[in-house]
Order: C-alpha cells, then sequence, then structure tokens
C-alpha cells in the first residue's frame, strides 16, 4: 500500500457521499469493523437490492462475509478481489477496496459531466453578474470558519458530558437553602464588585500613563530638533584646525611610505647579512678541515721519518758474532736513550764518549758506537722539538680563527695559510 492510493481511495469516498469520514490513520492497523462497512456500503452503491450478511462477529462469519462479497463483485461487476488481504483489514485491504470505489467514481463522473453540460446549456440562457456578490461570499466563508470552530469547542464539551452528568445531577438532586444561596450571591456580587473597581482603576491608571508618555514623547521630540539643528549647524561650519589636520596626514602618509620602504630594504640587507655569515662560517668550517687534515699528513709523515731513521740506526748497531764473543758484554750493549738528557743537550754538536788513548780496536770500536748513539739521540731531539713547535704553531692558528669577531664581524681567513707548513 502506497500513500498515494491511500488518498485516492480517502477521496473518492468522499466524493462517492460516504456519511463516514475516513482517516487516513485508521489503517495502520488492522480494523475490520470499518472494512466491513464499507465494503457493505459499496455492494449496496453498486446494487441497492442485494442481501449480504451483516454479522462479523465471529471468525466463520467473517470468512462468509468476505466470500459472499467477492463472489457478488465479480458476478455482477466483474472485478476480481483477494479474499486474503480483504481478510487482512489494513493497507492491502484499501488497494482492493480501490478497485470497486474507482469503478463508481468513474461512472459519477460521467453522469456529473453530462448533467454539467445540460446546466451549461441552461445557464447560457440566464446568465447574470456574480460581481456583486462577493460580500455574500465572505459572509459564507466567515460563518463556515465560525461553525467549524463551534463544532471543535461543542466537541470539546460532549467530551466531558460524562463528568459533568454526574454533577449536574448531584447538584440537582441536592435541597437548596436560601441562607446558603444568599451567601454565595452575596459573595459573587462583592468579588464582580472588586473586580469592577479594579478595572476602573487600571483605567484612570492608563489615562494618566498615556498622559505622561504624550508629554514624554512631546519633549524628545523637541530634544531631537534641536539636536538635528545643532547638527546642521556643526555640518555647515568647517573646523579652524581642518587644514593643519589634512596637511598632517599627507605629512604622515609620506612618512609611512618611507617607513615602509626602508623597513623592506633593512629586512633585505638583514637577509644578506644572513646569507654572508652563513657562507663565512662555511669556509671557516671547510679551512678548519683543511688544517686538521694537513695536521694528520705532517703527523703521519714525521712518523715515518721516525721509523726509518731508527730502522737505519739498527742497520748500523748489528756487529759480526765473532767480535762480540771477544768483547764483554757490558760494553757491546748499547746504552739506553736518555730522553731528558737529550732533549737538555739539543743544539749541540755530537758529544764523543772516550779517552784519548788508543789501547785496542775494541775501544776504539765501542765508542764510534757512542757516538753514533749520540748523533741519533740529538736527532731525536731535534725532530722532536721541531714537531712540538709546528704543534704550537697550529694551536696558535686554531685559537686565533676560533676567537669571536668584535663589533659582529667574522675576520677574513687566511689566503696563505698553507704556507707556514
Amino acid at each position: 500500500m502506497s500513500f498515494r492510493d491511500l488518498k485516492n481511495f480517502t477521496e473518492m469516498m468522499r466524493a462517492l457521499g460516504y456519511p463516514r469520514l475516513i482517516s487516513m490513520e485508521n489503517f495502520t492497523t488492522p480494523n475490520f469493523t470499518l472494512v466491513a462497512e464499507i465494503l457493505i456500503w459499496l455492494v449496496r452503491r453498486y446494487e441497492p437490492h442485494v442481501d449480504i450478511p451483516t454479522d462479523v462477529d465471529t471468525e466463520s462469519d467473517r470468512i462468509f462475509f468476505i466470500k459472499a462479497v467477492v463472489q457478488f463483485m465479480a458476478t455482477k461487476a466483474h472485478i476480481k478481489l483477494n479474499t486474503k488481504h480483504l481478510y487482512q483489514a489494513d493497507g492491502y485491504a484499501v488497494k482492493e477496496m480501490l478497485k470497486i470505489t474507482s469503478v463508481l467514481y468513474n461512472a459519477m463522473k460521467t453522469k456529473q459531466m453530462a448533467l454539467g453540460d445540460a446546466v451549461e446549456e441552461d445557464s447560457n440562457k440566464f446568465k447574470f453578474d456574480l460581481g456583486s456578490r462577493i460580500s455574500e461570499l465572505k459572509a459564507a466563508r466567515q460563518l463556515a470558519s465560525e461553525i467549524t470552530s463551534r463544532g471543535a469547542s461543542l466537541y470539546d464539551l460532549l467530551g466531558k458530558e460524562a463528568e459533568l452528568r454526574e454533577m449536574r445531577t448531584a447538584a440537582i438532586a441536592r435541597p437548596l437553602e436560601i441562607n446558603e444561596t444568599e451567601k454565595a450571591l452575596r459573595a459573587a456580587i462583592k468579588e464582580t464588585l472588586e473586580i469592577v473597581e479594579k478595572i476602573k482603576e487600571m483605567l484612570s491608571n492608563v489615562v494618566s500613563d498615556e498622559a505622561s508618555l504624550d508629554a514624554k514623547i512631546e519633549k524628545k521630540k523637541q530634544d531631537l530638533e534641536r539636536h538635528q539643528k545643532r547638527l546642521q549647524t556643526l555640518q555647515s561650519v568647517r573646523p579652524a584646525f581642518m587644514d593643519e589636520f589634512e596637511k598632517i596626514e599627507e605629512e604622515l602618509q609620506k612618512q609611512y611610505e618611507i617607513f615602509v620602504e626602508k623597513f623592506r630594504n633593512l629586512s633585505y640587507l638583514e637577509s644578506q647579512l644572513d646569507e654572508y655569515h652563513r657562507l663565512e662560517q662555511e669556509r671557516f668550517e671547510e679551512a678548519e678541515n683543511s688544517l686538521r687534515i694537513m695536521q694528520h699528513k705532517l703527523r703521519e709523515e714525521e712518523r715515518d721519518l721516525m721509523k726509518g731513521s731508527l730502522k737505519d740506526s739498527d742497520s748500523d748497531l748489528d756487529v759480526p758474532e765473532d767480535e762480540e764473543s771477544d768483547s764483554d758484554p757490558e760494553e757491546s750493549r748499547p746504552s739506553k736513550p736518555q730522553p731528558s738528557r737529550s732533549a737538555s743537550m739539543a743544539g749541540r754538536g755530537p758529544r764523543f764518549i772516550g779517552n784519548m788513548q788508543g789501547d785496542d780496536s775494541d775501544d776504539s770500536d765501542d765508542s764510534e758506537i757512542d757516538a753514533d748513539e749520540d748523533d741519533e739521540e740529538d736527532e731525536e731531539g731535534e725532530e722532536e722539538e721541531e714537531r712540538r713547535e709546528e704543534d704550537e704553531s697550529l694551536e696558535v692558528l686554531l685559537s686565533r680563527s676560533n676567537r669571536p669577531p668584535r663589533g659582529g664581524v667574522r675576520p677574513a681567513l687566511l689566503e696563505e695559510s698553507d704556507d707556514d707548513f
């Protein structure tokens, strides 16, 4: 079932003249009594003298009723209906009943069209103007709205009739006492008099309030006129300082443009300065890395030279085994190097150990070996001093390069720093 089918069904039933109002919510739940009433009315509308059982109290009676209706519509109107859908008595039943109502509605429309044609022919004979009856139409519409509102209020009052009936019967059955009725009437009169007095006071207050409000409105109007006149005079008169104000405003605009230009230049220069500092820092780091690499290479070369000199000294100190056996073991053993002594004797000539007498050949050989060892020790001391001086010079250069620049300007790097080595 669709909403459109339900709406069409209700409209057709209203047009056909069904005496009861059918709501669109009546078929949300099964309602067999309403379906039975509609079917009986439709069947009798189609055939007034038909005899159909109207008893639907029990289940068997309902089944018999549905079968009778379906059989009648199939034989007389040639309309096939679904018994199961009709027995459900919900939206599907509406879809089945719509078949009957559509046939009856179409027949009624054709009849109305024929009558309408006849009425038009009669109306052509007697034409009159409806403009004179517009007021009557308005009055009819107003009366129709009043009828609906009164009907709604009457329906509400009738709904309260069950409670009011008991109260009315109780009041009628109760015997009336003159004293109580007099008291009630006097109390009601007193209340009405008080209400009247209050209404009179309110009316008097309203009059006084109205007078005070009129006075305030008049005063405000006068103030408004006075202020408008003052505004017009002020707008017509040019202030004395207006020329100076305009000049200062123009100067301010010029100063603002200059400020914007300088600010833009300053920001550009700051960015350039940051870029310059970054490049200087990169150059400094590159120079520092190159110095470290050169220092490392120099140390490697010094170590290689020291290793070569040590190998040469070892080759000079090798002696044949026959001479070693003839000489004393203590004399043939080379003397241990004395670093402190060699460091203190650096810069002096070679030192010769021995005496002026040449007794044996072994003594002369020992004196020559000692002289060679002293020469080697002096050379090693000189090399150590040179290496120490080079390290000190590198440290001085690095300390100068790491020193922060004065005034925010970095010191220029030495272009010929490699010549120091």
